[in-house]
């Protein structure tokens, strides 16, 4: 449930989960690559090394964790909502935004549970889509990254700062 008058920045939970979520994704786009001769030996049948199945489970666990950050970082969304754009903002520019993040987090959610669905259930079809999803994610991020850049240094907002600091709490 959204509260009833729209925040001026972030919580210390929404920062700190955006910034773990954030190195975990880069690490698994670092790393990830590590779970392709495990993945590869499970679906010829055949045993995986003990370096080769250490990874995969690396790749998972942090996959995992990243879809369960994610839950959880949606559901304090929803339950605290979020600034509204800067003011001044064009309405094309809230659309792009808005856009933007939906695909971030359609790829957030998304990335785990082909993974997941790849690795567990042996749906194959999940890890081709799981793996041609990486230029996604890679485009995605970098454009939200860029995005906030260029709030920060061209538009002169203050959209970056907030997700640097959190909101004053209120009544205080």
């Amino acid at each position: 449930m959204a509260p009833q008058t729209r925040p001026t920045g972030y919580t210390t939970a929404q920062i700190a989960l955006h910034w773990l979520i954030a190195a975990l994704v880069i690490f698994q786009l670092i790393l990830g690559e590590d779970i392709v001769p495990a993945y590869r030996a499970f679906r010829r049948g055949t045993e995986a090394t003990a370096a080769e199945l250490s990874a995969a489970n690396l790749h998972v666990y942090v996959g995992l964790a990243v879809l369960a950050l994610a839950v959880l970082r949606f559901a304090i969304r929803m339950r605290h909502g979020v600034p509204p754009a800067p003011p001044g903002e064009s309405a094309w520019q809230r659309r792009i935004a808005g856009a933007a993040h939906l695909v971030l987090y359609g790829v957030i959610f998304g990335m785990p549970v082909t993974g997941a669905l790849a690795w567990f259930a042996g749906v194959s079809s999940m890890g081709e889509i799981h793996e041609l999803a990486k230029p996604l994610i890679i485009v995605t991020v970098a454009l939200h990254a860029a995005g906030a850049l260029w709030q920060h240094f061209v538009a002169k907002t203050d959209v970056l700062l907030r997700m640097l600091r959190p909101e004053p709490r209120r009544g205080a």
